[in-house]
Formats: structure tokens, C-alpha cells, sequence
């Protein structure tokens, strides 16, 4: 157990010093059949294959070892966050490694997977149990996140909405992409905190790249001035705006329904053998709906955030489909 909260020795690409050493890097696979299926060349960039299942590995690794460098984070900090489910298991696995205590807020909606997988981190779990009436239940989260950090001695919120080491962390993500597609015509990222849309428009804008970043946002998400309304699946959209977002840096969002995001999970597990999560579901349906306007011979990537088998019980389940999305 590291408990100097000292980062671990870059590595070699065949050998790691540490877990936190495999996040990132992560493959970019040319999707076959849905390339031939549309006429388009599509690539997935496949953030499941962090160790913690997700993009927001990058995130949580990014924010701690910022934290850690500049003293904000120290051995008797207790880190807190409010997570719908992927950040939660990034921070788990990252404070886990530097032994560094961390309470994580959830809300109803959380799945019993996650919460399994924070328990065997030890992660303390915090559960708010009604929405706020101008925030949703994100709201209620920060409410309960900020009532803890003003309560609790020596306790740091790693804010992912806020913490600039969240886009930073993406900036990185996209450098990968363009290294290795350099040509990529169009980009579609789903959105909640906007830090992985807004880390990559910041590379494209510095590098002066002919890429177009195509936000992928939930239908009753607000980040886009929408309307809020009930939405089922986790870690697409968010009921208050975004801290990060910059919409001159976007050239087009699209907003998709939780019943488009499972439609688009089979169709991507259908034809590529991929168990995906929900968001990557939405911008494989995105992708699908764009295609009539995309030019012959484009080039396109899709940020694939995370797993499947954290939603066995929700989207690959067809009575939940029924009974919440029917």
C-alpha cells in the first residue's frame, strides 16, 4: 500500500509500476461493421479498457495527483464526491492505491453493481434520498457533498464539476485520438460535466485541427438550456449547467433519449462484439442519425465511456426497459 502519496514510476509500454500506470493509452478500434453498415470509416475509442471500466479513470486520477502535487490533498485528507457510478470508481481505485479515506454521495438511481464494487474499495457511501426542487437529484448530491466538507475535519471535495484537472485530463484523451488518426473528421462525445468535450476542443482549438467536436447531450438534460425531466440512465446529462462548457467550441450537440441510448448499446454490441454502457450507447445512436449528413469518405471517432456489465440489471434487462423506458 502506497501511503507517502508518492506517484508511481513512469513505465514502459510492456510493464507497469502500478495500476494508475494502465489509465489512458486506451485502443482506438476501427469498428468494421458499422463502417460498412454506413458507409462511414468509425473508430471507438474504448475507455472501458482503463482499469476502473471507465473514461473517468482519467478524471480521477488527473484530479487527486494535481491535488497531491500542489498540497491540497495530504495523508489525512478525506476526499469527498458526488458520483452517479463511474467517478465514484475511479476515485475508489485511485484513493484505494494512495490509501486516502473517500465518502462518495449517490443518489437512488445509483446501481447495485457500483455500489458493490465501492464497498469492496471500502468507500463509505453517502445516499441523499430525495431531489432538490431546481437540481434534481444532482443537486440534492452537491447539497449534501458541501454539508460534509463543512462538517468533517480536514475533507477536500474533488469537485469534478469544477476541478480544471477534469478537461486537463482530456486534453490528453484527444491527443491520443489525433495521434492515432490524425485525419479524424468528426468527434462525438457524450456530455455530463463537459470535462472530457470541453479537454478535447481544447487540444483540437491549440493544434489548429479540421476536427468537429459533436457534443452527444440526454434528452431532459439542462447542460444545453433544455428543459429538466426524469432521466434513467446514469452519467448522461446532468440536471444543472456545466462549469466547463464553452459552446463556441462545439460545432453541433445532439440530444438522445435513454430509449435511444439502449437501442444504440445493442446495435454496438450486435455489430462489434462491444458491451458498452449507456452513453455509449447515445453516441453510437448519434453517429447513426448524423451519417445521412456526413460527407462520403469522413472519419469517425466515438468516445466509448465505459463497461456494460454495470448495467445488466438496467439496459441489457428487458423488463427494466419496459417497465422505465416503455
Amino acid at each position: 500500500m502506497n501511503a507517502t502519496l508518492t506517484s508511481p514510476v513512469k513505465s514502459s509500454p510492456t510493464q507497469f509500476d502500478s495500476i494508475l500506470n494502465t489509465v489512458g493509452n486506451t485502443p482506438l478500434v476501427h469498428l468494421k461493421q458499422l463502417s460498412a453498415l454506413t458507409g462511414i470509416d468509425v473508430y471507438g475509442k474504448l475507455e472501458m479498457a482503463n482499469p476502473g471500466g471507465s473514461i473517468k479513470d482519467r478524471t480521477s486520477l488527473s484530479i487527486i495527483e494535481e491535488g497531491i502535487k500542489n498540497g491540497d490533498i495530504t495523508p489525512s485528507t478525506t476526499l469527498i464526491e458526488s458520483s452517479s457510478g463511474n467517478m465514484a470508481i475511479g476515485l475508489a481505485q485511485v484513493c484505494r492505491y494512495y490509501n486516502i479515506p473517500l465518502i462518495i454521495v449517490v443518489d437512488p438511481k445509483a446501481n447495485k453493481h457500483t455500489l458493490k464494487i465501492l464497498n469492496a474499495y471500502g468507500v463509505k457511501v453517502d445516499i441523499v434520498e430525495k431531489p432538490n426542487d431546481d437540481g434534481g437529484y444532482l443537486g440534492a448530491r452537491l447539497d449534501r457533498v458541501q454539508e460534509l466538507v463543512d462538517t468533517l475535519d480536514n475533507a477536500v471535495w474533488t469537485n469534478q464539476y469544477g476541478n480544471r484537472a477534469n478537461p486537463k485530463a482530456h486534453y490528453v484523451t484527444m491527443s491520443e485520438i489525433a495521434s492515432s488518426l490524425p485525419d479524424a473528421d468528426y468527434v462525438f462525445s457524450a456530455t455530463s460535466t463537459c470535462g472530457t468535450l470541453m479537454g478535447c476542443a481544447s487540444y483540437i482549438e491549440e493544434k489548429n485541427l479540421s476536427t468537429k467536436l459533436i457534443a452527444v447531450d440526454a434528452q431532459g438534460s439542462v447542460i444545453f438550456g433544455n428543459k429538466p425531466k426524469e432521466r434513467f440512465i446514469p452519467g448522461h446529462g446532468a440536471g444543472l449547467p456545466s462549469q466547463f462548457l464553452d459552446k463556441s467550441s462545439i460545432y453541433d450537440v445532439m440530444h438522445i433519449s435513454d430509449m435511444e441510448c439502449v437501442t444504440g448499446c445493442k446495435k454496438l454490441l450486435e455489430t462489434e462484439s462491444i458491451l458498452a454502457g449507456g452513453s455509449s450507447g447515445a453516441v453510437t445512436t448519434a453517429f447513426l442519425k448524423r451519417v445521412p449528413e456526413l460527407p462520403k469518405n469522413s472519419k469517425c471517432v466515438l468516445i466509448l465511456c465505459d463497461r456494460g456489465e454495470r448495467y445488466l440489471e438496467t439496459i441489457y434487462n428487458e423488463e427494466w426497459v419496459a417497465k422505465k423506458l416503455k
